[in-house]
């Protein structure tokens, strides 16, 4: 029997009141496990009040206690990991080790937020005319929403809502409702570490309950995570009410090989970063671009019978190099690429269609899949598929791979695999992408610098995590104060200078 889920509101498990619900699937066995809740604008309300209503207190909260709780969340993120990794899996279907992967990108951020007494100091400059002092202080914006994506339901929840926190706001975090099991265990973790209740919610749903965060009056801020065509509406929805909007979108990555690059190596990163969770990774390598003819066919030549041999399997098989998609949906939608590629005269390598494991009949999996001699007019070239496919576009030479990453509506990552440091140097400067990788195929950074894309891959002016969060989660008031000290200088009626 199906587990029926909840909502997070005010440190308490909710029932839904909408009548409104959706299946859970165990995206390997292609079974319901569990029936999630879909939000009404009023119980996303009832969210909102708990919020503003526990939010002054916590803001008053010395940072140095506020970053004591975090640190006790990170400690039971830490003991709870292999459960977490568990639901994961079950409801994503990446494997338990990607799973726990995830996780630990997430205590990156959590690690990183315990900095924040210092993080949040302001500036100050004495007598800056007259005996007046001028300081800065950094203050919370109050309600934030954080709209997360399936692919990640630990790692981006952390990313978004500890730092949110931190800075001393509540959080509603309106998980993906395919897989909303890891948040809702997560806001059990918060309340255990001793956050008060009201300031981290979880509220289930779709469109609706996107709809509400984005249109209710008491919350100034929204950060998302997922699809482009998504991210755009919630950003332009969200401005067009003077909210502040990050919105973090879709991503067509390349992987430039130039000659001089190590083969081995390079086949080794293109692997983890094409196939590994299934492709289902915002920053997966979907496109392999080699200079030159003679690298393009030694670099097929060596992808093809690793690629063929590419294990797939349930989250919990330990030999499993990728599970499955998360949907029947999603694997309609990557299979029908597939076709489309091969229509536009793409030459299919390793074909991943009709993948089935014996017991996992029903599941949802799509094999390896590679193509050669992919040009840039064709739909698995434009488009993000977000599945085990990697395409291989020829480039005839290095200005050529340049102009390929640059004529991608999405920037979100790239990376280059030479020796030669004056190329890598030379492409960094000339790619218009947000995070660039020098024989390193992913590079999300770490907590403490920025992540984020460019052009169609990111909407709005801050980047995720590192202290830029800060600005975003936080609003600036800058005071200039003189005490009495004898001065009598008259009305003044010009502009005031420090002159």
């Amino acid at each position: 029997m199906a587990e029926q889920l909840y909502h997070f509101i005010n440190g308490t498990r909710v029932n839904g009141t909408s009548g409104r619900e959706g299946d859970v699937f165990n995206p390997a066995t292609g079974e319901v496990q569990a029936l999630c809740p879909y939000a009404s604008a009023q119980e996303v309300d009832n969210a909102v009040q708990a919020a503003l209503a526990a939010q002054p207190e916590w803001e008053a909260t010395a940072a140095p206690r506020r970053a004591a709780v975090i640190f006790k969340f990170r400690e039971l993120v830490m003991k709870h990991t292999d459960e977490l990794a568990e639901i994961v899996g079950r409801e994503h279907g990446k494997t338990i080790e990607d799973a726990k992967g995830s996780i630990q990108r997430g205590l990156d951020v959590t690690e990183f937020a315990c900095g924040i007494p210092h993080l949040l100091k302001g500036e100050l400059s004495t007598n800056v005319g007259g005996g007046i002092d001028t300081y800065s202080m950094r203050e919370a914006v109050g309600v934030v929403g954080g709209i997360t994506p399936f692919n990640f339901p630990v790692m981006i929840p952390c990313w978004m809502g500890v730092m949110a926190i931190a800075c001393g706001n509540a959080f509603i975090n309106k998980p993906s409702e395919r897989d909303p099991g890891a948040p809702l265990f997560l806001a059990e973790l918060w309340k255990e570490a001793g956050l008060p209740d009201g300031i981290w919610n979880v509220v289930n749903g779709d469109k609706e309950a996107v709809d509400a965060l984005i249109e209710h009056p008491d919350v100034p801020a929204i950060s998302f995570v997922g699809s482009t065509l998504v991210g755009e509406y919630v950003y332009q929805a969200g401005t067009a009410r003077n909210k502040r909007v990050q919105s973090f979108c879709g991503a067509k990555n390349h992987l430039i090989v130039m000659p001089d690059a190590d083969m081995d190596q390079t086949v080794d990163a293109l692997m983890g970063s094409g196939y590994g969770s299934a492709g289902e990774r915002c920053m997966a390598v979907s496109v392999a671009v080699p200079v030159g003819q003679d690298t393009a066919d030694e670099l097929v030549k060596r992808l093809e019978p690793r690629v063929r041999t590419l294990k797939i399997g349930p989250y919990n098989d330990p030999a499993a190099d990728m599970g499955p998609l998360i949907t029947a949906q999603a694997k309609e939608r990557v299979e029908g690429y597939i076709d489309q590629g091969v229509a536009a005269g793409a030459d299919l390598v390793v074909d991943g269609r009709g993948a089935s494991l014996q017991g996992y009949e029903d599941g949802f999996f799509v094999g390896g899949t590679l193509f050669d001699n992919v040009t840039t007019d064709m739909s698995i070239y434009k488009d993000e598929i977000f599945g085990p496919v990697l395409s291989v576009a020829r480039a005839e030479s290095f200005d050529n791979a340049v102009e390929m990453v640059n004529g991608h509506e999405y920037a979100n990552g790239v990376a280059i695999f030479t020796r030669d440091g004056d190329a890598a140097r030379t492409f960094s400067d000339q790619v218009d992408v947000g995070m660039i990788g020098i024989n390193v195929p992913i590079p999300v950074p770490m907590a403490f610098h920025h992540f984020g894309g460019s052009k169609r891959s990111k909407f709005g002016d801050t980047q995720m995590h590192g202290p830029q969060s800060i600005n975003f989660f936080t609003k600036m008031k800058t005071i200039s104060a003189r005490w009495p000290s004898g001065i009598k200088e008259g009305a003044q009626f010009t502009m005031p200078t420090n002159r």
